[in-house]
């Protein structure tokens, strides 16, 4: 069992990060976890499930951080699907981790938050215990099902609970997940820490647009992220097709970038609603592409309507948006406008007809379009830096590492400052 660790310092201290819905590095949060973590002196451990395309290898050592990764076949058929998913995830977690050794810290990355029961194994044998919460998993289970508060979600519940229960230390990604760790959770505000999710600004460095991009149209639209129930793609395809039909405006082209589970589903929905020729869907690809796309984006598109886990969550695509200096166009959600600020404009929530319109109004105004465009490069590089998160993860693991007594009698270290400007 590895001696209890005093200091904030990493140096000769062991992390292992479990996390089981994305593959490292592919999890760009996870992996500036990771870095900042090894750059602090800490021996960092990663085990994670294989990708399909990239990050396919049993095992590998990249910059330092070594990362055990195990196959693992994604949910399908309902719920007995997931409990097939999150069984086999557990049993490779449980195997790999006896294979790394003692730990001082185990940080757990949910969805799900059934990680716990490894993270607890590992307690009990000295490590900490940090859950990093990357989603409010009933908020989740509540927008994607539609099933209600149904058994499962009572169960889904339980398990969140026992997850705060067993924390010694809760990251949350915004001040909405904190209130909720401290309310719901029943955290001491003290034990939780604000680490947002930041965009690596080295991978989102603007180049030349390419009108050939915009497919012989004056503007173009872009669309980057997962396409799952949740996210809205389907609410930007209606709100393209009034844009078209009660706007009059076919003076554009819009590019989806990414993939998910409604993959198909919004190419099919597209087709239906005669959008094929003005609609491209790319799937993902290439961070160079991405980019070339981005820089060439008049106006870019965040339609994840408002359901109990849209209103809280920060969105990964704005911050990204923002740092490539485009303007935004969003439904009125409560975390995105702490994010984007006066980077985006707002339509009421779930509001198809506005959406289309506040585009129709950004592509009329190039001035405003640069002006909001510089907004969210100032934010990204300023309040909602990665290295202001960089501080606060570093405090969350000093705390994690303290002795239980001196933390609870002691003036524990607090970076629950509100971002919001």
């Amino acid at each position: 069992m590895l001696g209890n660790a005093i200091s904030g310092d990493g140096s000769g201290r062991r992390a292992l990060i479990l996390v089981e819905n994305l593959s490292v590095p592919f999890d760009r949060r996870v992996w500036q976890e990771c870095t900042t973590l090894r750059d602090a002196g800490w021996d960092v451990h990663v085990i994670c499930p294989r990708g399909e395309k990239r990050d396919t290898e049993p095992e590998a050592v990249i910059d330092g951080v070594r990362i055990h990764r195990y196959p693992l076949r994604a949910a399908t058929g309902g719920p007995a699907g997931y409990l097939r998913e999150y069984g086999s995830a557990l049993w490779h977690t449980a195997r790999l981790a006896r294979k790394v050794g003692p730990v001082h810290v185990v940080h757990a990355c949910n969805p799900p938050d059934l990680l716990f029961l490894a993270a607890r194994w590992l307690r009990r044998r000295g490590a900490r215990f940090v859950f990093d919460q990357h989603d409010l998993v009933p908020e989740l289970y509540l927008s994607r099902f539609d099933r209600g508060k149904d058994l499962l979600y009572r169960g889904v519940c339980a398990v969140e609970r026992s997850t705060y229960r067993a924390a010694d230390i809760v990251l949350a990604t915004n001040e909405s997940y904190r209130d909720v760790a401290v309310s719901r959770g029943g955290k001491r505000p003290e034990d939780v820490y604000v680490v947002r999710s930041a965009p690596q600004i080295e991978r989102f460095q603007p180049v030349p647009p390419e009108p050939e991009l915009k497919r012989g149209k004056p503007h173009l639209l872009c669309y980057l992220g997962v396409m799952g129930p949740q996210d809205g793609v389907d609410y930007a395809l209606r709100a393209l097709a009034k844009l078209r039909d009660e706007f009059g405006r076919t003076d554009w082209h819009a590019v989806f970038v990414g993939a998910g589970d409604a993959f198909d589903a919004m190419v099919e929905l597209s087709r239906q609603l005669g959008l094929t020729e003005q609609v491209q869907f790319t799937g993902r690809i290439p961070d160079a592409d991405l980019v070339r796309y981005l820089s060439t984006a008049d106006v870019c598109l965040s339609p994840d309507p408002r359901n109990p886990l849209n209103d809280v969550s920060t969105m990964n695509k704005v911050l990204e948006y923002m740092a490539m200096g485009r303007p935004i166009v969003s439904f009125d959600l409560k975390e995105a406008r702490v994010s984007a600020g006066d980077a985006a404009v707002y339509a009421p929530a779930n509001d198809e007809a506005e959406f289309a319109k506040l585009i129709t109004l950004l592509l009329d105004d190039p001035e405003k379009r640069a002006r909001m465009g510089r907004i969210g490069q100032e934010r990204i590089s300023g309040p909602l830096s990665w290295r202001n998160s960089q501080v606060s993860l570093l405090a969350a693991y000093a705390a994690a590492c303290r002795d239980r007594k001196a933390v609870s009698a002691g003036a524990p270290v607090r970076t629950g400052k509100r971002q919001r400007s």
